[in-house]
Formats: structure tokens, sequence, C-alpha cells
């Protein structure tokens, strides 16, 4: 591993559990099933959220080279993450971006081992009789735009009409001589497209099980891998294994930054919107007969840091889970920025903010331009569902010293990408009793996705063709795969309770970490304790409130 670190710059990235690992694969799982998902790709608009919005752009010929929602997503995440000339990405806390992406690889790896069977279906069976296969894709799409009518006679019309055309090849194949090249050409050219439809329905059939097998798996925990070959290079000559491999690294390693972005009522991009906020500021004032012992902000953030690393301690047995305690680095962004950059310099390594720069921005950047210092304490809950995250900064103006602590919430995935899959069925209503309706179970694939698949595959090869055909989707910006889908916390009970109650004991922990700092200086604390009762009462019953928006 080492030589490998010396060649690209990257450690071990993928090997370093983040956040307590395994509690993050609920979170991940859902995010990942969406690479595999057959769904209509419009469906990923019911995920968008007040601040982040994802853009559908139709293509040419939408109704026939149109892709699902597994396609797009895997195309737009693969483009987006692991491009060349990619933008920097925001961290997706509570849920680990570089499965998620090689989930996306994995799917496009079987799509394209499907698509290479019915490219050889499509040319032995379609472009070798091109007059046979043009005549049924005409009568196809014309009785999809019939079946897409509201009018009831021209849906029928629709139907006869398919039903016209096989009763006009039927009589090609009898009426024709059997004799000579042309008749047994003609009637090659009818019954060719027949067959090569035939072969590539169980070919899809057979990529669509197998994609929703690892949909559902995933969804139920059963612990799916994603396959990815040629993910690994086996031989110095292995340039595309190589560089996918460095850019998991980077992804990795962006993923572990302690730079994090602030936009405005968007909150910290990938925590969440702040939704308290308890501030306790008073004057330094020295004890009686004494000198205060001169101090700096670090010195106090220390402390506090690690007295926050003994949250789990305590003398009851509650299960309180094991916070992640770090010191970030937020950096200033506009609320309608399209993207963020990461800072570079010698100061900056893997993407990590050196500690004496920590120090020196904690210390001197408390007032105007430039990056602030928070040390921030997470808990990761519900499978990765719910990230809370309190972050205490600490600033001192004169003789007065600030210590603020700022919870922010970041809710579960959206529940699109909960739902697993379910059978197709058409609902009809009853024979006899014509006023009720019952479901008929359908083909997973009909004839039209059959179709779409056929005349899709040959172009896989070459995406941009295919996008400009049949449409793409675009990612929301600035881009983390976990806070552009995040649904709302406080509708659900459990959710928000957990994340009133974590307030208290941290805030409660800050405060006794400060006094008791303060004391050890020699600063008079009275006013600091009276100060704390005060917020410690009203800590006691915390509402969620929009404190990123200012009502001036």
């Amino acid at each position: 591993m080492g030589a490998e670190v010396a060649i690209d710059g990257f450690g071990p990235g993928a090997q370093i559990p983040l956040q307590g690992g395994s509690g993050l694969t609920g979170a991940t799982n859902a995010l990942a099933s969406a690479a595999y998902r057959d769904s209509p790709l419009e469906t990923i608009k019911d995920a968008d959220n007040e601040h982040y919005k994802t853009t559908i752009k139709p293509g040419k010929w939408e109704k026939l080279f149109r892709p699902d929602l597994g396609e797009a997503f895997s195309r737009a995440v693969q483009v987006r993450m692991l491009g060349g000339g990619r933008k920097a990405l925001v961290q997706s806390f509570g849920a680990e971006p570089q499965p998620v992406v090689e989930h996306c690889l994995a799917a496009t790896h079987i799509r394209r081992r499907r698509d290479a069977k019915l490219t050889l279906v499509t040319f032995v069976c379609g472009v070798l009789f091109l007059p046979g296969l043009l005549l049924w894709l005409g009568v196809i799409h014309l009785r999809r735009m019939a079946a897409g009518s509201a009018n009831k006679r021209s849906s029928a019309l629709g139907t006869a009409l398919l039903y016209a055309v096989g009763i006009f090849a039927l009589l090609v194949l009898v009426k024709l001589p059997f004799d000579g090249l042309l008749p047994n050409y003609l009637r090659a050219m009818i019954v060719a497209p027949v067959i090569g439809w035939y072969l590539a329905g169980r070919i899809c059939l057979s990529a669509a099980t197998d994609l929703r097998d690892r949909w559902s798996g995933l969804l139920g925990g059963g612990g799916v891998s994603a396959h990815v070959p040629k993910s690994v290079p086996t031989d110095p000559g292995e340039k595309s294994a190589e560089e996918l491999r460095v850019n998991l690294e980077k992804l990795s390693a962006e993923q572990q930054s302690n730079v994090v972005f602030y936009a405005g009522p968007k909150g910290i991009l990938g925590l969440g919107t702040r939704w308290g906020s308890w501030a306790l500021a008073e004057e330094l004032v020295p004890q009686e007969g004494r000198e205060i012992h001169d101090f700096r902000a670090w010195d106090l953030v220390r402390k506090i840091h690690d007295q926050l690393t003994l949250l789990e301690r305590g003398a009851l047995k509650t299960g309180f889970p094991k916070p992640t305690v770090k010191h970030w680095i937020v950096s200033p962004v506009g609320e309608g920025a399209d993207e963020v950059s990461r800072p570079e310099g010698d100061n900056i390594v893997h993407y990590q903010v050196k500690p004496h720069e920590i120090q020196r921005i904690c210390n001197e950047q408390q007032f105007g331009a430039g990056n602030r210092h928070y040390l921030g304490v997470q808990f990761t809950l519900w499978d990765g569902n719910v990230v809370l995250t309190m972050m205490v900064t600490v600033t001192s103006l004169h003789h007065t010293l600030r210590i603020e602590v700022t919870g922010h919430a970041l809710g579960p995935v959206h529940g699109l990408f909960t739902s697993k899959p379910k059978g197709k069925s058409k609902e009809v209503s009853k024979t006899v009793r014509f006023w009720e309706t019952k479901e008929i179970p359908q083909p997973l694939l009909g004839t039209d996705d059959i179709v779409r698949l056929a005349v899709r595959a040959p172009l896989t090869w070459y995406p941009p063709v295919l996008e400009f055909l049949g449409g793409k989707m675009s990612l929301p910006e600035p881009f983390g795969l976990r806070h552009v889908w995040a649904g709302p916390l406080w509708r659900n009970r459990f959710m928000a309770d957990d994340a009133i109650r974590m307030a208290t004991p941290v805030v409660r922990a800050v405060h006794t970490a400060a006094i008791r700092f303060l004391d050890e200086h020699n600063v008079d604390t009275e006013r600091f304790t009276n100060r704390s009762l005060v917020i410690g009462g009203g800590v006691q019953e915390p509402g969620p409130r929009k404190a990123d928006v200012y009502d001036a």
C-alpha cells in the first residue's frame, strides 16, 4: 500500500471506515438502489426538495430512446463523481459515496452485457432485414401513439392496426411463391424481426430480473456486492483500471475532508440547516486579587474537545451513541452558488487542512472575511438516515468571550429511494360488478420496453448520442449524494425527538468544560455560571426553528 501512496499521492481512503462504518449502510444502500431501478425517469423529481432540483433534459426522439431511472442515474453519478474535469463534491454525511458509485458502475456493466447481446440480435434479425424492421417499428410507434391517446376509439384503432399488419404478414408468407431469392427474403424480412423480438425479450427479461434482485437485495439488507470489472489494475498497462482506482481513492479522500461550506439559508452543505442556537457571551473579569492567565481560543477549544469525547460515558447505561468529534473549517459560499471549490496550497494535504492551520484560523480568523473554525460533534443515527451535528465556535472581542453552540440536522433519504420493487399490474373493472375494480398482473417487460432497449443497445457505447436522442438527467448543484435527496426530519416524531434530546447534554458539556477552563485561568466565572443556568433552563424544551433565516 505504501507504494500506491507514493505513486498517486493519496492514502488508502477506501479502506478507512467512515463515521462508524456499518451504521451508514441503510442510507448508502438506499441511494445505491437507484442504479438498478427500472422506474420512469420522471419519478426522480419526487425526491426534490425546496433547495435542490433535479433537471431532466428531453431528447429529440424521447419516446423511442428514453432512459429509465437507473440508466440515467448511473450515467449522471459516474460523470459527476468520476469524470476527469469534475468539480468539487460536498461530503455525504450519513452515507458512503464510493459504494454508491461502485453500484452505478456494476449496474452499467450489467446493462452493457445485455446491450452487447441485443446489438448482435438487432444486427442479425434487424439490420440484415431492415425493411421488415422499419415496418414493425412504424406499426409499434403508431400503436404507442394511439394507446397514449385519451380517445378510446384511437386506442382501439392502434390495436386493430397491429392485428391487421399481422394478418398481412401471414398472407405474405403463404401467398408468395417459394422459389426465388426475393420471395424468400420477403418472408424472412417479416419473420426475422419477430424472432429477434422474442430473443431480445428473453435477454431483456434476464437482465431486468438480475437488476431487480439487486435492487431488492440492497433494501432488504442482504449485502449485495457491486461487481466492477477491471476496477483493480493487474498490469501497469491497464490505464482505464488505474484511472478508475485513482478516481475512487480521490472520492474517498474528498469524503474525509475537514472543509465544509456554508450557503446561507441552505445551511452547511451536507450537514443540513441550523435549527437551534445557544450563545454564552460574558465579559472576562479576573478573580478577586488575581490576574487572568493569558489564553487563546484554541486552548479553550481543546478543553471542550476533550469533554465532548466523554459524552458516551455516564452514570446511566442509556445506550447514548458514541459521537464523532472533529475540527471543521467552514468556508462561506453564496446561497445560489452552483459549485464549490476546495482550498489548495501548502496547508492542504489530501483535502485536509493541516492542524497548525486549523489552530491559526481558530485564533485569528474570528471576524471579517475568510474561513472560520468550528468544533463539531456528530451523531449518525437510524442506520445513516439521520445526521445530527452540534457545532461549537469560540470567539473573543475585546474583553468579551462568546461560546456558541448551534444544532444542525440532516433528514432521512427520501422515500423514493427506499421503495422496493413491485410487480407491474393494471387496474380494470370487474365483468359483473362493473362498479368495482381489480388488479391484473402484467408482464415485467412489455413490447414497448423490449423495443426501446433493443433500439438503444447499439448506441450505449457512445452515451452522448444516446442522451441527445433520449434525454438525460442533470444532478442538482452543489452536489453531494446525501444532502440533495434528504427528506424532512421534523415530520418524523422519533427523529425530531432525537435531535431535540441531543442538544441538552452537548450544550451542558460545552459549558462545563468552558467554566472549568476559565476557573483554572483565574477568570471570575459567576456570570458565566449564571448565564449557563439560564441557557440550561431554555434548552430543557428546545424547539426547531429556521435559525439560518433572519427576519431582517
